[in-house]
């Protein structure tokens, strides 16, 4: 079992910038891949980015490439989406997920779930 909590949600105008974090705790597993999906109202989970744990392997949805980039921490066992540049329709709630293997970008490919932050995008 692996245990992911979020953080670091918030209102923020257009153009700037947010760091989210997921902690996770429990089951160690090299094989991990961790990635971040969002749910805005009315739509559908989708993929964000995602990270091999260990070969630093990674994977961005069109929409955020160049704005934003997944890291992980592995002393403090934690990875980091940092998002710039934000825009409005980047408004939704944020999760970070875990799974064994690659780095997929289906939401229903994700074992582990963190409980979602909300990001708002809005002057």
């Amino acid at each position: 079992q692996v245990q992911l909590v979020e953080s670091g949600g918030g209102l923020v105008q257009p153009g700037g910038s947010l760091r989210l974090s997921c902690a996770a705790s429990g089951r160690a597993e090299s094989r991990y891949s961790m990635g971040w999906f969002r749910q805005a109202p009315g739509k559908e989970r989708e993929f964000v980015a995602a990270r091999h744990w260990i070969s630093g392997s990674t994977r961005y949805a069109d929409s955020v490439k160049g704005r934003f980039t997944i890291s992980r921490d592995s002393a403090k066992n934690t990875m980091y989406l940092q998002m710039n540049s934000l825009k409005p329709e980047d408004t939704a709630v944020y999760y970070c997920a875990a799974r064994l293997g690659g780095t997929g970008s289906i939401w229903s490919e994700y074992d582990y779930w963190g409980q979602g932050t909300q990001v708002t995008v809005s002057s």
